[in-house]
């Protein structure tokens, strides 16, 4: 029998961006920059509050383990099990687009995961890197998250831009629509670093970077660019956390915004593991039913000492 996880905590994940500020979501690998024939690393998906420490639930990613399953809610399921099925409240379901991953090798083209498995805590899964140069690992989703009057409670609702009409009533009241995009990436080198791996899809919210992802140091700078579909993604505000918060009484955060040309300057204090994330939102570009727009990204940084 697969584990249950409760509705709330699942909405965290899957309504919100993926790094949502309460519960974190991340990819960790075991290494980022690598030497030697043909290496192999572990990678760990979770969400968390703490960062890097699988303590609250797995992301889920398409075709990686057996997905959990997922519980009744709402009205539904606090009802009776003998009364008739015609009675009860049948809120619209939620099915979250799937976190797909994906990744590419330093020649552009995909590579598959292997050994995965999906445990109560988290997702994780196993790369063979035989050929040289810089990988890039991102999940990416995209949908839409709506929420309504019904009957005096409120109803909420994600999935595919095609099936809102089927699941979303006509004349909902208080109707909101909001179009999400979400992408997580993390990146790791064996030899030395290539750039292929690195181009954007022109997609959502995206990092293109200036200084090589896993070529950052305690004490340097580190150029970044953020774009959005594409074009540089202006007055957007970042924020990278170090990871180990769950011994520091001190966030640590440090906080950055996008110049007009979607670039910014982020000086590492220390070495170790970061967590960077960024949010973008406007309502302008958006395609009907929705009336907003929200994107966001995230990534799994690690800084070496010099």
């Amino acid at each position: 029998m697969h584990p249950i996880i409760k509705w709330t905590a699942l909405t965290l994940a899957i309504s919100l961006p993926l790094s949502a500020h309460a519960h974190r979501a991340w990819l960790l690998p075991s290494a980022t920059v690598l030497s030697g024939d043909a290496p192999w690393i572990t990678v760990d998906a979770a969400v968390s509050n703490d960062l890097f420490y699988f303590e609250h639930f797995p992301l889920q990613l398409e075709g990686i383990g057996q997905p959990l399953a997922m519980p009744a809610r709402g009205p539904a399921a606090a009802q009776p099990a003998a009364q008739p099925a015609a009675e009860q409240a049948t809120p619209a379901p939620m099915r979250r687009p799937a976190n797909r991953l994906q990744i590419t090798t330093p020649d552009g083209s995909p590579l598959h995961a292997q050994f995965g498995h999906t445990g109560r805590l988290r997702s994780t899964f196993d790369l063979q890197l035989s050929a040289k140069g810089t990988y890039k690992l991102a999940v990416a989703s995209q949908g839409l998250f709506a929420s309504w009057e019904e009957n005096g409670e409120t109803r909420r609702w994600m999935g595919k831009a095609e099936d809102f009409a089927k699941q979303v009533p006509a004349k909902a009241q208080a109707l909101r629509v909001v179009q999400n995009s979400n992408r997580m990436e993390t990146f790791i080198t064996s030899g030395a670093p290539s750039d292929a791996a690195l181009a954007p899809s022109n997609s959502g919210l995206e990092l293109k970077p200036i200084t090589h992802p896993n070529d950052l140091f305690a004490g340097e700078a580190a150029q970044l660019m953020f774009l959005i579909d594409g074009k540089p993604a202006a007055d957007v505000e970042v924020s990278v956390i170090p990871g180990g918060n769950r011994y520091r009484d001190d966030l640590g955060e440090i906080k950055a915004r996008t110049d007009a040309q979607g670039q910014l300057s982020i000086t590492w204090p220390a070495a170790g593991m970061y967590w960077l994330e960024a949010e973008y939102r406007s309502t302008e570009g958006v395609a009907a039913p929705a009336s907003e727009r929200r994107a966001s990204y995230s990534a799994t940084l690690e800084v070496l000492a010099p």
